[in-house]
């Protein structure tokens, strides 16, 4: 029995690692991809001291207490794309009026879509990525790197989240990017 029970252990396991390692993200390429990403939004000013924030706003789960949305365009390499990044803001004592004062000092994560052109047409061509404040990407519980495709083919992630977005964009405050 205690055998059986062991092999059974080793079985799921390697189920686990082999559904970690075909998850369509988080992978070399997309960590790449993500880091010259960020170097872009800093050298725009989107990121670090002193970034171009929006007016602060109360958030909703998964991305924060207090967030600020910021929706663009950003050259990445060769790409010329739309670019919506959220910073998430939370910790004790923040409010609108304390990140407004003091944004670095609440700073929690930025997450970000990126329409990439040609990059994945299922999802049109948005590619996702969480950062932490420093600009290294994320982590979910099973140490995979939030960038990419996060979610796809999932029952959660910013994909699987986004898909019910009005307009078939897959953006939550509008439906502009849908055409």
């Amino acid at each position: 029995m205690k055998q059986k029970k062991m092999i059974i252990a080793a079985a799921a396991s390697m189920l686990m690692t082999a559904t970690a390692q075909a998850a369509p993200f988080g992978g070399s390429a997309d960590v790449s991809y993500a880091a010259d990403l960020w170097a872009s939004m800093t050298a725009a000013g989107y990121t670090g001291k002193g970034a171009t924030m929006s007016a602060p706003y109360t958030g909703t789960h998964p991305h924060g207490a207090i967030l600020d949305t910021i929706d663009t365009r950003l050259k990445v390499g060769d790409n010329d794309g739309l670019l919506i990044i959220k910073r998430n803001y939370g910790g004790e004592g923040v409010s609108k009026t304390a990140v407004a004062n003091d944004p670095e000092k609440y700073l929690k994560a930025v997450t970000v879509m990126y329409k990439r052109k040609g990059y994945d047409p299922e999802i049109k061509d948005w590619f996702w990525v969480k950062y932490a404040p420093d600009g290294t990407p994320m982590k979910n519980p099973k140490g995979m790197s939030l960038a990419g495709r996060v979610g796809k083919g999932m029952g959660q992630g910013c994909v699987a989240c986004h898909k019910a977005a009005p307009g078939g964009d897959m953006v939550f405050n509008h439906d502009r990017y849908a055409k």
